[in-house]
């Protein structure tokens, strides 16, 4: 078996030869063997043959369809591929920040095509987690799952006390699957990266290893617990209308591998095609998607995955949520830029929006500041004062994306994830043929968090914390300081200042003061010779006093040691 070492902050070593040669057949056969000679990939397995590929060559696309085609031909091979690659496609489409249009809406099309679980494997696991059998925790559970993922699966079943909930099951040994396809990816992109610059300059290594952190906490079902309890108590102080249902969560059932949820009896969003029969559900969205962006900004913990599937209409026509696998997380900090930008966005100040958007991007050359308001200003006027019926989500998200990378700025994924899911929502209204005017709302509730991040209690809250971090900063600098002079006084540490880039012309400065001393010195002693002399009348060298030769011959010591220090350009090392 071969070694194959990568580069990603740390070496990890590739195992799995004989997966690494089965990605590379399939992603062969659907076309892409020019980047898979390029880069060299065929080569790390001995005596690999590339398939004939079922398409033309990519080069040989026309431009128009050169991306679509790319997306076809990824989506294909990553359903060949099975669940890893169908959860990193997946993960790949909501990446508008990276990707062209058309491949996004081609990854988009992608499915959980993956194979159910023998509902004997779910007795078994239940056992294994919970320490009993199936029948003494459920009195029923439909053995055909309601929901398949690459991940999961969702089953419906009735506790032995009679709640209806769903039972959500990780795939055994999904973990281990992932962390080895990822590694595979990982150093597949790493190759592709060297070869091809446009790769690079995607940045793929690193939205690789942030696709990979956020996987992780999506196998740990405690965690998607826990997100949906905080979500719960955040939405329950503030809708007093009572607008939202959340599921309970029943701890005691729940493990890493196991979830267990009330079961919401409705019907979701995506599957709603007759508004009309349901006049409350317009005013009650309108005020959910309020809550929501109140959320967002002043608790900064929300759900970022917001789309028809997870919204449920219940029979008291409340609004149902349910998957908490993705949340976002902002820090105060965070939610202070956050409301900057948005603000500057619903006034239309483009300078400060651009001033926040620096402030929380990534970027490696500072860009052109006056080129990028124009730009942005350019990319957003025609969207704004839209209702979110009028806007198209998906040009706008472009325009945005592809204004930010002409001038090679990044978004952090963080920060993507928060855009996303205000756009996401635009999904969820127009699939009602509900018009959502998003930035009203975000106008209406910006004010009251702004005069909330002002307010008495916060300044007052943020000089407690700033006389706390100077305190404990008084506290250890005289100690520190005693350290430091103690040290200095057994002459361990030695004070050297360098004036960088100006000890040349400091030298020459030196010198050339130097030089004009001794020339002055040199004029000195031969005006003093002459002085000696006074009137006396001299025919011949013999009548010169000698005090008069000696100044002079220090006046000519004088000047030929001026004219070496002056003219000597040759550094003294």
């Amino acid at each position: 078996m071969d070694i194959i070492r990568k580069g990603m902050g740390i070496t990890r070593t590739i195992k799995n030869v004989a997966r690494l040669r089965e990605i590379l057949y399939v992603f062969a056969r659907h076309g892409f063997e020019e980047f898979i000679i390029g880069s060299r990939l065929h080569v790390v397995i001995p005596n690999f043959v590339l398939p004939k590929s079922r398409f033309k060559k990519l080069s040989e696309q026309g431009e128009y369809d050169f991306w679509q085609s790319v997306g076809f031909r990824l989506r294909k091979s990553f359903e060949e591929l099975g669940p890893s690659f169908i959860k990193i496609g997946q993960l790949l489409a909501t990446r508008e920040d990276l990707f062209d249009d058309q491949l996004i809406k081609e990854l988009k099309l992608l499915q959980s095509k993956v194979r159910p679980i023998a509902f004997s494997e779910i007795k078994e696991n239940v056992r294994m987690e919970l320490g009993k059998n199936i029948d003494q925790v459920f009195s029923n559970v439909e053995e055909e799952p309601i929901g398949v993922a690459s991940i999961g699966l969702v089953y419906k079943a009735t506790l032995i006390s009679g709640e209806d909930v769903v039972l959500k099951i990780r795939r055994p040994n999904i973990r281990k699957t992932l962390l080895s396809d990822f590694e595979l990816i990982a150093f597949i992109v790493l190759q592709l990266e060297k070869f091809s610059e446009d790769i690079k300059f995607l940045g793929l290594s690193k939205a690789i290893a942030d696709f990979y952190k956020s996987i992780q906490l999506e196998l740990n079902f405690l965690i998607e617990a826990n997100n949906g309890k905080r979500i719960k108590e955040s939405l329950d102080s503030i809708d007093t209308d009572d607008i939202f249902k959340i599921p309970q969560t029943y701890k005691e059932l729940c493990t890493e591998k196991i979830l267990v949820m009330e079961y919401l009896k409705g019907r979701p969003f995506n599957e709603i095609k007759d508004i009309g029969k349901y006049p409350e559900l317009e005013k009650n969205l309108k005020k959910g998607v309020g809550l929501f962006l109140h959320n967002m900004l002043a608790d900064g913990f929300f759900h970022a995955d917001l789309h028809g599937g997870n919204f449920f209409l219940l029979e008291n026509n409340k609004i149902g949520l349910i998957d908490f696998g993705l949340v976002g997380s902002l820090s105060k900090k965070n939610r202070s830029s956050l409301v900057a930008i948005l603000y500057a966005l619903t006034s239309n100040n483009y300078e400060s929006l651009v001033y926040e958007f620096l402030d929380v991007a990534d970027y490696e050359v500072i860009p052109d500041y006056d080129e990028l308001v124009r730009d942005l200003r350019d990319a957003l006027l025609p969207y704004i004062g839209l209702t979110v019926k009028q806007t198209d989500a998906t040009a706008l998200t472009h325009s945005i994306v592809s204004t930010l990378g002409k001038h090679q700025i990044f978004l952090p994924r963080e920060w993507f994830i928060i855009f996303r899911a205000l756009i996401t929502l635009d999904g969820v209204g127009k699939s009602l043929d509900i018009d959502l005017d998003i930035f009203a709302l975000i106008e209406s509730e910006i004010k009251g968090i702004m005069a909330d991040l002002i307010s008495k209690e916060a300044l007052i809250e943020d000089a407690v914390w700033l006389s706390r971090d100077l305190l404990s900063s008084f506290r250890v600098f005289p100690r520190h300081l005693k350290w430091m002079l103690k040290e200095f006084s057994k002459k361990k540490y030695i004070l050297d200042i360098r004036l960088v880039r100006i000890e040349n012309q400091l030298d020459q400065i030196a010198r050339s003061l130097n030089f004009l001393a001794l020339m002055i010195l040199t004029a000195t002693f031969l005006g003093c010779g002459v002085f000696v002399m006074g009137d006396l009348e001299v025919t011949n060298f013999s009548q010169i006093p000698a005090l008069s030769y000696i100044f002079w011959s220090l006046g000519i010591l004088s000047f030929l040691r001026g004219y070496g220090h002056g003219f000597n350009r040759s550094d003294p090392e």
